[in-house]
């Protein structure tokens, strides 16, 4: 019961601020759900749940999609999503939680940091951004933040960002699903999983009216950050 408890909990911060910033479910999410239920099963459930929360997102805003940017991004995926795949089955567990920890905290840290670079503009850059985000979700789970970087080095405001990012999060994870599989669950573990679903997204929607919104992008980070770094420490723990 604890960890049903536990693991409707996670799913709800991650939708919560998932609707809150238009990011962050997976960065804010998957540290916890690979800590609770591995590595394998941890990633493929982020893979669905993101994939999920995508679709509903993008329902209202899909007339805003840039097919131009897009179809770069989304093809470089596909290509890269089976290596990320393959990555993960291939690594033992401990140092499955390094590469996961490792990842997670890099890309929380220059998604902090703003990075501008030249190499992610442009149809190159999408194409950049695309195969590392590709590679990153089925190898960790979190695809976003390369996507990030290429919408700030392409100058998109964040009403332009949003739904682009819900766009290629439902392309992404759904290569992602298509490789890795979908999670191991019993009935009532997936019962708890959607019920967090459904109450962080109207939580998200709630404080969305209240809070700042680069105030509350700096807090999901910041517990991204603090995830990737336990992970990755349990990983290291383990190879020692």
């Amino acid at each position: 019961m604890t960890g049903e408890l536990i693991l409707g909990g996670i799913v709800l911060l991650g939708s919560c601020v998932q609707w809150l910033t238009g990011m962050g479910f997976a960065l804010v999410a998957v540290p916890a759900l690979v800590l609770l239920l591995g590595p394998a099963q941890g990633v493929v459930l982020a893979n669905c749940a993101a994939g999920a929360i995508c679709v509903v997102g993008l329902a209202g805003g899909w007339r805003r999609v840039r097919p131009r940017a897009m179809v770069p991004l989304c093809l470089a995926a596909a290509l890269t999503v089976p290596a990320g795949s393959w990555v993960a089955r291939r690594l033992p567990p401990a140092e499955l939680l390094v590469l996961l920890g490792a990842l997670v905290t890099v890309a929380v840290v220059v998604v902090m940091r703003g990075a501008r670079l030249p190499a992610l503009r442009g149809t190159r850059g999408a194409v950049a951004a695309g195969a590392a985000g590709g590679f990153m979700n089925s190898a960790a789970g979190v695809g976003g933040p390369p996507v990030s970087l290429y919408a700030l080095n392409a100058g998109w405001t964040v009403r332009e960002f949003v739904p682009n990012a819900l766009f290629y999060g439902v392309v992404v994870n759904a290569f992602s699903v298509a490789s890795n599989g979908v999670p191991h669950l019993g009935s009532a573990r997936w019962g708890v999983v959607v019920t967090g679903m459904v109450v962080g997204a109207s939580i998200g929607r709630v404080l969305a009216e209240r809070v700042p919104e680069q105030r509350a992008r700096m807090l999901v980070l910041l517990l991204a950050l603090t995830g990737g770094l336990t992970t990755l420490g349990k990983g290291l723990w383990g190879l020692g």
